[in-house]
């Protein structure tokens, strides 16, 4: 069995001799396999073992007293990402229009390739975009509907998805049909009827928010697109808050579309996203920005953007190493494994409530709480206790989102459960 001061010497090794706590800089080959192979001798420690989640911690930059837990929003980048985003703007300053547009363009597609493999599809069927709103927005404004034909859609889903598909509803006359969900909702059977129910001979679309980020329920969009596909009803997948945080392929759900932001779990630079359009789909998809050929089966037809952040878009590539260096598995399982942690000491807290599901195949590291009684939580775990989250307000979910990510550690979730002590402790004691 491996010793604590074993584990941390050869941890040091793995990470290139570097000292016991120091920076995680980069990740050469002979590193990821160092590290592979020490992971190998942790069976069923990974998720738990905090010297190992230490050194990720020291991976990112992160604030030594400001405690950051709306990594959901968006999330920080290793220093490894960061330090490429530099690198990239140093020298594209030195002769910007031939390095970005000469030179590192081609560079682009070695970046595809590999997010292309990471999802289970091919690279021609990957576009980089800025963002899940600038994805998805393009291929609900890219699609052909008329007048009577029907788009399914949640009530849960994502505003900005929302307002697009009431504009195509002012633009087209298309009906929109909207799913009830009652959050949080622990049975899978239920959520799927309640997106077939919705189903008719006119629907032409249905949207699926994979992890919905008002709660962090998790929607069983695998069985859903099922459904859809029995029924020739082609499948959108909103991925923002999935992509790199639970364990899947985009392949996996068989969808016509996907998009998402990389800037989110990835962890990749600030405005990078990416849109999956099924290789059959491409030529009927009309793109935001005209290309030459706006019919081509060409995916780069939906990057004709001008002049773009092209250094953001090859940091990508250093994203992902960094997180299959981690690996998607024990990713997803350290996030679920965070979460549960700090819900179950707050349980006992009086007047604790939470809108997240129960489920642990339905839940994901987004969970939204709130505490009965107290007024502005949000504001006040920022302002006296120096803790980030962020308000929640939908559909009768009335919380604050805690949203962890893998440099949080259990101390982190420990300052955070205290503070929600304190405070339904001093709304205790005003009450008496």
């Amino acid at each position: 069995m491996t010793s604590r001061r074993d584990f941390l010497e050869r941890m040091s090794l793995a990470f290139g001799g570097v000292a016991i706590g120091g920076p995680l800089l980069a990740f050469s080959p002979k590193t990821k396999k160092n590290l592979e192979l020490l992971i190998a001798e942790l069976p069923n420690a990974e998720v738990r073992n905090e010297d190992f989640w230490g050194f990720v911690k020291q991976a990112y930059s992160s604030s030594g007293s400001l405690l950051n837990l709306n990594n959901g929003g968006v999330s920080p980048q290793p220093k490894v990402v960061q330090e490429s985003f530099i690198e990239y703007y140093k020298l594209f300053n030195q002769a910007p229009s031939y390095y970005m547009w000469r030179i590192m363009t081609k560079e682009i597609e070695g970046v595809r390739q590999k997010v292309a493999e990471f999802s289970g599809v091919n690279a021609d069927e990957i576009a980089f975009n800025r963002n899940t709103t600038e994805g998805l927005d393009t291929i609900i404004h890219g699609l052909n509907l008329s007048k009577g034909d029907e788009v399914v859609i949640g009530n849960f889903d994502y505003p900005n998805m929302r307002q697009a598909w009431n504009q195509r509803v002012l633009r087209d006359g298309i009906d929109l049909k909207i799913v009830q969900l009652q959050l949080p909702m622990n049975d899978e059977d239920e959520m799927v009827q309640a997106y077939v129910g919705r189903f008719s001979k006119k629907t032409k679309y249905v949207l699926l928010t994979h992890v919905i980020n008002w709660t962090g329920q998790v929607l069983p969009v695998k069985r859903i697109a099922e459904e859809a596909n029995k029924r020739g009803i082609s499948v959108i997948v909103d991925a923002a808050h999935s992509f790199a945080h639970l364990d899947f392929k985009v392949s996996d759900f068989n969808a016509d579309y996907l998009g998402t932001s990389l800037h989110k779990w990835l962890c990749a630079p600030f405005g990078t996203g990416m849109i999956y359009v099924r290789k059959g789909k491409i030529s009927e998809l009309w793109p935001s920005f005209s290309p030459p050929d706006p019919r081509s089966d060409d995916i780069r037809k939906f990057e004709n953007l001008g002049t773009r952040n092209i250094g953001a878009e090859l940091s990508i590539g250093k994203a992902l190493d960094f997180h299959e260096l981690i690996g998607s598995q024990r990713k997803a399982e350290r996030l679920l494994y965070l979460r549960n942690y700090w819900i179950q000491q707050a349980q006992d807290i009086d007047g604790f409530q939470s809108f997240s599901p129960n489920n642990p195949d339905l839940s994901c590291a987004l969970a939204t709480v709130d505490i009965k009684g107290v007024e502005k939580l949000g504001q006040q775990l920022q302002a006296k206790y120096n803790i980030h989250t962020t308000d929640i307000h939908h559909e009768g979910v009335d919380g604050v989102r805690i949203t962890p990510n893998v440099y949080t550690s259990l101390k982190d979730l420990d300052r955070l459960v205290a503070a929600f002590r304190s405070i339904a402790s001093k709304r205790s004691k005003s009450q008496e």
